[in-house]
């Protein structure tokens, strides 16, 4: 591994200052950036470490949503009280990404900036319409995930929080694969003040996406009834060793149905 400089800011403001450096980088829990440095990716000139940031992790209840901090890891939003009674579909999520290690080091924050097109994160966030809360703005779902690895953030932009609406009704289904433990294809599906929202995951081309023909079924009836029979085109599939788009497209309505339940 190349050589590089290691700071460990304890506030925001300490760690916006160190990221300002030319080529540094941000590390939460390095799952995906170390790996992605070993490999000869990246060479960051600097790692700037967020663990010991005052403020970046933490779950708590407001009124109607559930506000957990950046840097949250998955091990922790699996096992909190306040997710696993407003939104337990998300508590379930959790503690499905990766293995034990993962969970225990892998953070919110990290795998949002990442937005890995077969991560999980990305379809909670897009399913529940939750709202990405950085150091200079508030960033809505919608407007968040911009392609393959690719988000709104701007240089430098830190998230701070994400905020969870909490729905009148969610569920979350994942095909893993295996070897990986990412989405081969993951739908979440959600039902609140904004309607009906399903994303998908692992799957599109584009990334992280929103299945507009299953919402409008389920808008009609929130059923697995009311999906029978749907489609989803496979034109802006991913098709690889692990599966087809025409596979990934017969997923996707069968898994949006068993997440009804």
């Amino acid at each position: 591994m190349q050589s590089f400089d290691y700071r460990s800011p304890t506030t925001t403001a300490d760690a916006l200052q160190a990221v300002a450096q030319e080529d540094a980088r941000y590390i939460a829990g390095g799952q995906t950036l170390l790996q992605s440095m070993k490999l000869g990716l990246i060479a960051p000139s600097a790692l700037v470490d967020l663990a010991a940031v005052a403020g970046l992790s933490g779950i708590r209840r407001e009124g109607e949503a559930v506000i957990i901090g950046a840097g949250t890891t998955h091990a922790a939003v699996a096992a909190s009280p306040e997710v696993q009674q407003a939104i337990p579909a998300l508590a379930a999520l959790a503690n499905q990404i990766g293995d034990r290690q993962v969970r225990h080091r892998g953070t919110l924050g990290g795998s949002l900036a990442n937005n890995d097109p077969a991560a999980c994160y990305p379809a909670a966030v897009l399913g529940l319409g939750a709202t990405v809360q950085t150091n200079r703005r508030k960033i809505a779902a919608d407007d968040f995930f911009l392609g393959v690895y690719t988000t709104a953030l701007e240089e430098g932009e830190l998230i701070t929080a994400v905020s969870f609406p909490v729905p009148a009704k969610a569920g979350w289904q994942k095909f893993k694969q295996p070897a990986s433990r990412f989405a081969l294809v993951g739908v979440f599906v959600s039902q609140g003040h904004a309607g009906v929202r399903v994303a998908v995951t692992g799957a599109g081309s584009g990334g992280v996406f929103r299945a507009s023909t299953l919402e409008q079924k389920l808008a009609a009836s929130w059923s697995a009834a009311a999906l029978a029979g749907a489609s989803v085109p496979a034109d802006d599939l991913v098709s690889d060793l692990h599966g087809s788009a025409a596979y990934r497209a017969a997923l996707i309505p069968e898994l949006a149905a068993r997440a009804v339940g």
